[in-house]
């Protein structure tokens, strides 16, 4: 399969030796949801060909409203095997480890046994497990960006990329900026939005398709950014 020049205009934009940066960096992302499911793909299109995906979860009907890789054709499947299948369709020569695992602070050393992750992106829900990946990040020296709460809301231009202790408003954030008080963890590079939540009648967060997508491309082009500035 001719898969040499499909990054030529990527290179045009960031040069040939950032192609390589990228060809050589290894990237973890935690979730393939709304946000995640996005960021892996803008990922892997832009050149990144060591990744590593963890998601236990299968395509459920309610993800077709926001999830990249969920169709009706997909429903009851595995989210990492659909990424695998789809980044590998993109690029035959990424080398793509798909883990199905629910990480918590027990399994993340062994679920993280790759040698020299350059970066780790956390776009899950519980906040146990994400408390897990960023406490793992921060003992390891490890650059991270934590996604923050997209649910109920509706103005995807509101989002922000700063340090948790500069967030208001989102009440995952608060959660987060507390816990890690008790952690000794001083800072948290995050993606958060500046829209108040819409205040719903559901226990399930509400969604729609253009606002975790959005914040998924953010946080791909944050990482692909730190990668080679």
């Amino acid at each position: 399969m001719e898969t040499e020049n499909w990054l030529d205009r990527t290179e045009k934009l960031i040069g040939k030796s950032n192609i390589e940066k990228l060809k050589n960096s290894t990237v973890v992302v935690f979730g393939l949801g709304g946000v995640g499911s996005y960021v892996v793909e803008a990922l892997a299109r832009s050149g990144i060909q060591n990744l590593v995906t963890v998601d236990k979860d299968i395509v459920d009907i309610t993800n077709i409203n926001r999830q990249l890789i969920a169709t009706h054709s997909t429903i009851g499947k595995s989210k990492v095997d659909l990424a695998k299948e789809r980044i590998l369709d993109i690029n035959p020569d990424c080398n793509i480890i798909a883990i199905k695992e629910f990480v918590s602070k027990e399994n993340i050393a062994q679920l993280l046994d790759v040698k020299n992750i350059n970066y780790i992106i956390d776009a899950i829900d519980t906040v146990s497990s994400k408390l897990s990946i960023i406490e793992y990040a921060y003992n390891n020296s490890i650059k991270i960006i934590s996604c923050m709460g997209t649910g109920n809301k509706l103005d995807a231009s509101n989002f922000e990329i700063t340090d948790i202790n500069k967030t208001s408003v989102c009440p995952l954030a608060k959660v987060i900026r507390k816990e890690l008080r008790k952690l000794n963890i001083p800072k948290l590079k995050v993606l958060y939005s500046k829209e108040e939540p819409l205040k719903l009648n559901s226990s399930t967060p509400a969604s729609i398709s253009f606002v975790p997508s959005v914040a998924g491309l953010l946080i791909a082009g944050e990482v692909i950014r730190d990668l080679i500035l």
